[in-house]
């Protein structure tokens, strides 16, 4: 590939580059994009000659792979669509208005369990707001704008963001009345350990989450392995066995019974965070406020739970 392009490809060229990236194949990235088919092929020749010549990707049976020419651009190309969803939604909407498109992030079991009534009660607030949800546990970068507002359980690292922290959340071990029913219940913590658990597969808990334990903890502990928060609770809902939960969330199922309490439990941190340069923006200040105000609701019935308990 040549080391200057003879010009700079358009932006529809490089989204299908990453459709493509992402789908393996031109009927996938097609899907994606809703084009048809060999529009989208035609982009990627395109992009290739505007590059020099080069290859982006070789046919195989198996799909289309993408050359190391193809895996060097991918970063690039992913900030250009990062910057370009950030125009889109600051063009949507007025900064003295509460319209247009507001990008948050948060864990997958915050997303489910924790702000939907919050995000509801904004809505009703402001009709003409948009929201766009990424329910993820992958910290998506705020200081290149690929969300706009993110709902964190850690402290935030990064500089140039400005962040709220909320209170804490508190953990503890719960299991459903039939497993225990079958099983019985665990006095200490060796014991738990002889049990049924369900936990992590690949991503490992924060080291606050074990620091309390006295053993290693290791995927091979558990007997129910996931990285999805929403499928550890359906599990433990369903009686698998016993895995942490937040307090609020297991008291929506009375058949959810705390489990040695007095012996282990966590305090996670709960965070709003944007960027300093959304402060001035009155839908994303609105927003960032109203969260602010129904996690902190969120939190103070949490911490109520726990003070109930230890009475």
């Amino acid at each position: 590939m040549h080391d200057r392009m003879t010009k700079a490809p358009d932006w529809d060229l490089w989204r299908s580059f990453l459709a493509v990236m992402d789908a393996g194949s031109l009927s996938g990235a097609a899907r994606a994009l809703n084009i048809a088919q060999p529009t989208v092929g035609r982009h990627i020749e395109t992009l290739e000659a505007d590059l020099g010549g080069g290859p982006l990707f070789t046919r195989s049976p198996g799909g289309f792979r993408p050359t190391r020419a193809a895996q060097a651009l991918e970063p690039h190309a992913r900030a250009m669509a990062a910057a370009a969803d950030t125009l889109l939604r600051t063009a949507s909407g007025d900064a003295d208005e509460v319209r247009g498109a507001i990008r948050l992030t948060t864990s997958e079991i915050a997303a489910n369990e924790v702000l939907p009534p919050i995000l509801t009660e904004f809505r009703e607030t402001w009709p003409q707001a948009e929201i766009e949800l990424v329910a993820s546990n992958r910290l998506e970068d705020l200081l290149r704008r690929d969300v706009d507002i993110a709902v964190r359980m850690a402290r935030p690292t990064q500089d140039a963001l400005f962040a709220r922290k909320v209170g804490t959340l508190n953990l503890i071990f719960h299991a459903h009345r039939l497993y225990l029913q079958k099983h019985g219940e665990p006095r200490s913590l060796d014991e738990l350990r002889r049990h049924t658990l369900i936990g992590f597969d690949r991503i490992r808990p924060i080291t606050i989450a074990t620091a309390k334990l006295d053993f290693e903890v290791t995927r091979d502990l558990f007997a129910m392995r996931t990285d999805n928060e929403v499928t550890q609770l359906a599990m433990l809902k369903s009686g698998f066995g016993i895995c942490p939960c937040q307090r609020q969330i297991a008291a929506r199922d009375p058949n959810l019974v705390p489990i040695l309490d007095d012996q282990f439990g966590f305090d996670l941190e709960v965070w709003v965070v944007m960027h300093e340069d959304l402060k001035t923006d009155r839908r994303m200040r609105l927003m960032f406020d109203h969260l602010v105000a129904g996690l902190k609701a969120y939190v103070d019935a949490d911490r109520r739970l726990t003070s109930g308990a230890a009475s």
